[in-house]
């Protein structure tokens, strides 16, 4: 059985969000990474219905309390890996433009220590920023096109 995970890289003009992930996390406790998590079991039926789309939206509302709704997603990657704690992950990466009016902040603080606003440059240069969070950002980045300016 895998683990279907859910991300979102969240783009403002030039500068992505990041999350430092709270250190006492299973998998990649302390690391830089995007919003997202694990899909969870339907309530009903017509919470099947675009499963991953809802999960990202989920996701981004309970760890930075952005609400996306009618926000577009844009399909970024899928990628396949084995979490620090043994389990098979398949991850599915969407991208998406960040509402103006959004004030991202680390509302769950047991799983986001701190938000961060980067470049993709910046991003990139960071020493322990782990690789995946790197092809994160660059993938997310070619979903959505040039950047908007200010």
């Amino acid at each position: 059985m895998y683990v279907v995970n859910v991300c979102v890289a969240l783009r403002r003009h030039d500068q992505w969000l990041l999350i430092v992930r709270h250190p006492d996390l299973g998998h990649a406790g302390g690391t830089l990474a995007v919003p997202g998590g694990k899909v969870e079991a339907a309530a009903g039926p017509s919470d099947s219905d675009d499963v991953l789309e809802a999960t990202a939206r989920r996701e981004t509302a309970e760890e930075v309390g952005v609400d996306l709704t009618g926000v577009p997603l844009h399909y970024a990657e899928s990628t396949f890996f084995v979490s620090d704690t043994g389990n098979p992950v398949v991850n599915v990466l969407f991208a998406a433009h960040l509402p103006e009016n959004a004030a991202p902040h680390p509302a769950a603080p047991a799983e986001v220590s701190e938000v961060l606003w980067r470049t993709q440059p910046e991003v990139e240069a960071i020493a322990d920023c782990p690789p995946w969070t790197v092809q994160n950002i660059r993938r997310a980045a070619a979903a959505l096109g040039p950047a908007q300016p200010l």
